[in-house]
């Protein structure tokens, strides 16, 4: 007699999915009200306040219920979530409605608290990103066409073109759910009849009018959309570190759990060679999102978002893996015990709602940067969802300060900046940006073209005055250089006005009072860049015996250094002498421009005996005749 775990009474299974439910969506809930708007989320918030059919990088639905959020409960980052936390939320139920019909109540019920073990999947409608409602779309076409060919009701066969219709209405990437359904309807013999039926048709009709938005786009604008998803955002290179994807999946999954949806698909194909066409049905869309991502892995894009694309192919699995489970727990009773079989159960579903809870609070840490606790640095944790409250309070007292006039405008240096004022300070719209590089690289920089928001709508304007902003935690010091001169192009003056510092300087702003744009896109006026420095003396964890000396150089190819200053330990520890002479760093580092040249090295001693025993901290400040300040060369040093 084949063993199977113990059974729980019905009534506590719906407690503990009830309850398990209800803690995720608690978390959820908090997270997505306190935590700030990443970069894509704002980006589809701003692309809803300019309404269209598709957009550079995706069709409307990420925009359009971004928009719909903000419409209903104001501009927030929770209204911008709300309804991406509705999709998300409802997955487990969309889980157990696939299920019911095939394999049970009770065991619906299960595969339902099952999807809250996945951890990505648990994760999802936190933050308002297509994948939400990419994956949402997904599962209703998979139980709509499953239900069309099971059944043959034509109503099933218009609610799946309409799902069809709306996925491929939020992402390119729902082309793998069309594919995984025309193999079913190809391979499978008992389907092919389809073919010859109006509901087929129709529901091909009505995807048609989805795909609409995405053929025009892309029509009208040289195929930027494809271009992107296909070609330019993927090296096609092979990578050695693509071929780690299984583990890195088995890792994101939790293992155990990751093995018994392995398990799974490995069931439900065997059972669609033995003629079981449902099973084969859903082995087959678990089959195409997973294995397109395997075998295109070692070339594509492993540095944004890939590793969360196969979420996709483990959803249709839930509906069986129940089963699984119960098949691994008879294997490991008959050759283990019982108690063994079910610790192992145990430890897998545990492991994977645990890591659902990790994965929350995880992303949701960053909650924890406003806190001023001495145990929790803030260097430990992400700040790109959290900072921009305070940030847009400090641009208010600019704002103020500066006295802009209502015809002045807002300028940043990347786009989510110029997007996080715009949601908070509707009255400043609109916000231009000089982005060419994040924007071009998440393939909207086609998208600001359009809007004129971005440098060439810069220079059709009537010279305007006004504010350029840079988010200088996300930029070297030579990219910042790069970006204030281009800026520099477009203004008669820049001047720096003052910085804002968040969270110990891991997330750092610059303001520049900006003055009459230049006709011909030339300025006689010195360029306010920020200083490069190095530092030559001590090496890093050098050894220190008797006088310290520090020395380096500094150069500054705007207006030139103010001072050089050292700092020990986070405290000052005196201001050094700047002007000595470095041909060698005026040759090596081109120096053109810098008045000081080649007066460029610096050096500060510090006595024998200055610094008590054990390991220091160093760093060097300079400070430009700007009055921009950058930190450099930090260093640790170790004294006897």
């Amino acid at each position: 007699m084949t063993a199977s775990p113990p059974a729980l009474p019905h009534s506590r299974l719906k407690a503990l999915l009830i309850g398990g439910f209800l803690g995720i969506v608690a978390l959820k809930l908090y997270f997505a009200y306190a935590l700030d708007l990443y970069s894509d989320e704002i980006f589809y918030w701003q692309a809803s306040t300019y309404p269209a059919i598709a957009y550079s990088d995706l069709p409307f639905m990420a925009a359009l219920l971004a928009g719909s959020g903000s419409m209903l409960l104001g501009n927030s980052a929770f209204a911008v979530r709300a309804l991406f936390l509705l999709l998300g939320s409802s997955i487990p139920l969309l889980v157990y409605w696939l299920a019911q019909p095939l394999t049970g109540r009770r065991q619906a019920l299960e595969a339902a608290g099952l999807s809250l073990c996945i951890p990505l999947c648990g994760f999802l409608g936190l933050l308002a990103v297509p994948d939400v409602p990419l994956l949402f779309f997904g599962l209703l076409f998979i139980g709509c066409l499953e239900r069309a060919v099971r059944l043959g009701q034509i109503r099933y066969w218009l609610a799946a073109g309409l799902a069809s219709a709306l996925g491929v209405s939020t992402h390119y990437r729902f082309a793998l759910y069309l594919l995984a359904g025309f193999l079913c309807l190809l391979v499978f013999p008992s389907l092919r009849r389809y073919w010859r039926t109006p509901g087929l048709w129709l529901a091909a009709l009505i995807l048609a009018t989805g795909l609409y938005p995405t053929v025009s786009f892309n029509l009208h604008y040289r195929l930027s959309g494809i271009d992107y998803h296909l070609l330019e955002r993927h090296p096609w290179e092979f990578q050695a570190e693509g071929l780690l994807h299984l583990f890195k999946q088995a890792i994101l999954v939790t293992p155990l759990l990751y093995i018994a949806l392995l398990w799974t698909l490995w069931h439900l194909l065997r059972s669609a060679r033995s003629g079981d066409t449902s099973r084969g049905l859903f082995a087959v869309f678990a089959l195409c999102n997973l294995g397109v991502y395997l075998v295109l892995a070692p070339w594509a894009d492993n540095t944004r978002t890939s590793i969360h694309w196969p979420l996709s192919g483990y959803l249709p699995l839930l509906v069986f893996l129940p089963e699984t489970l119960r098949e691994i727990y008879a294997r490991l009773s008959a050759r283990f015990s019982h108690r063994f079989a079910a610790r192992t159960l145990g430890i897998l579903i545990g492991m994977g709602f645990a890591g659902s809870v990790i994965a929350l609070t995880g992303v949701g840490a960053q909650v924890l940067q406003t806190w001023k606790s001495p145990l929790l640095s803030p260097h430990l944790l992400s700040n790109k969802m959290a900072g921009w409250k305070e940030f847009n309070q400090y641009l208010g007292s600019v704002i103020s300060s500066q006295h802009l006039a209502e015809d002045d405008i807002l300028v940043s240096d990347n786009y989510y900046t110029a997007a996080q004022i715009e949601l908070a300070r509707p009255d400043l719209r609109p916000v231009y940006n000089l982005d060419e590089d994040k924007a071009i690289r998440d393939g909207r920089a086609v998208q600001y073209e359009l809007w004129q928001l971005n440098g060439n709508a810069l220079k059709t304007l009537n010279a305007p005055s006004g504010l350029f902003i840079t988010e200088d935690s996300t930029l070297t010091v030579p990219d910042k250089i790069n970006v204030l001169q281009r800026t520099c192009g477009y203004f008669d003056r820049l001047v720096f006005v003052s910085q804002l510092s968040l969270f110990e300087g891991e997330k750092r702003f610059s303001f520049y009072r900006a003055d009459s744009a230049a006709e011909n896109q030339s300025s006689t006026a010195p360029c306010p860049v920020p200083s490069l420095g190095w530092v030559d003396q001590p090496v890093e964890n050098a050894r220190v015996e008797g006088e310290l000396p520090v020395s380096g150089w500094v150069i500054n190819e705007g207006l030139g250094v103010a001072q050089v200053t050292l700092w020990i330990d986070g405290q000052l520890f005196g201001t050094a002498k700047y002007g000595g002479a470095r041909p060698d760093v005026v040759d090596a580092m081109q120096v053109r421009s810098d008045p000081n040249s080649p007066g460029l090295g610096f050096s500060i001693p510090v006595p024998s005996g200055a610094l008590s025993p054990g390991r220091h901290t160093l760093h060097l400040e300079v400070m430009g005749k700007s009055g921009e300040i950058q930190q450099f060369g930090t260093r640790s040093i170790r004294v006897p």
